[in-house]
């Protein structure tokens, strides 16, 4: 990040600390439990703790409902709902570069250990918590992204963490991969054939992750153009080419729980999804062969 882009980053976080103390602070004035205050303001418990420890961005509209569940002064109120919109609209304007920089994949975490389920696509790249530390070392020397070695080999090990947290069988996920997604020969084949057998090894362990592979030859009516993350009921992660959003609406986790859910319709789960991967992984070690022979 450029110097201007670190402050802009820095208000940004001040701004959602003080956001997320004053709400917690109304809720401990009012008296009302996390889980009244859901149900009173719209939204489950676990929104409402993850906005109170700066987990997830409310939207101005959460922002007002809170505040009248706690019966906020108005000129607080007035004071709380600009604050949102204002690190609403910073955060809209910003470009947050999601590839190394590894205080955004340690908020990630934070996010991730905070839910009871995660939903995981992405069109051309395997999930975060499925990527090998040689997979996720590709992605994050990316010369474009522009940044030290050392914040870079910080983002691999915070996107580490999410593998370790998925190993251990912290929270449950949902993963779909398509076969185009594991086909995109990321660094090399040899790169490949290791991240593809280690999403086996998962896929074939009785734990908390379940593990869909869309084949290139099943056909689908989705086009989902961009990766994303679905946080229980309380928020989607959205990735583009510049930008990583947090959408918090209920409009907007609807629509991706139900374009997951059509993924997940068209994916094979189980031996079949096995089957699929030691497939792609025999073409890759072939593939890593003839590399090797040239």
């Amino acid at each position: 990040m450029t110097p201007g882009q670190d402050s802009a980053a820095g208000r940004g976080r001040e701004g959602r600390d003080r956001l997320a103390r004053a709400l917690r602070e109304a809720r401990s004035r009012s008296g009302i439990s996390g889980v009244r205050a859901g149900r009173a303001a719209g939204m489950s418990q676990s929104k409402v703790s993850k906005i109170e420890r700066g987990l997830l961005l409310p939207s101005a509209d959460d922002v007002a409902a809170l505040c009248r569940t706690y019966e906020v002064p108005d000129e607080e109120r007035t004071g709380l709902v600009s604050l949102a919109e204002a690190l609403r609209e910073e955060t809209a304007s910003r470009v947050i570069l999601a590839r190394g920089v590894s205080g955004f994949q340690r908020r990630l975490n934070r996010l991730a250990a905070s839910a009871s389920l995660i939903r995981s696509f992405h069109p051309v790249l395997v999930p975060g918590a499925l990527q090998t530390r040689a997979y996720t070392r590709v992605i994050f020397d990316d010369p474009r992204d522009k940044v030290s070695d050392e914040e870079a080999e910080a983002a691999v090990e915070a996107r580490q963490e999410r593998r370790r947290m998925l190993a251990e069988g912290a929270v449950r996920q949902r993963f779909v991969l398509p076969e185009g997604a594991l086909r995109w020969q990321l660094g090399s084949a040899e790169t490949m054939a290791e991240q593809i057998e280690d999403i086996i090894e998962t896929a074939s362990r009785k734990g908390s992750a379940v593990i869909g592979v869309i084949p290139w030859t099943t056909p689908v009516h989705v086009l989902p153009g961009h990766g994303f993350n679905v946080y229980d009921e309380d928020a989607v992660m959205v990735a583009t080419e510049t930008a990583t959003a947090t959408l918090t609406g209920a409009a907007d986790i609807a629509t991706y729980a139900e374009l997951f859910a059509e993924l997940e319709k068209a994916a094979d789960f189980g031996s079949e999804a096995v089957a699929h991967l030691e497939r792609i992984a025999a073409d890759y070690r072939r593939l890593a062969e003839e590399q090797r022979m040239r």
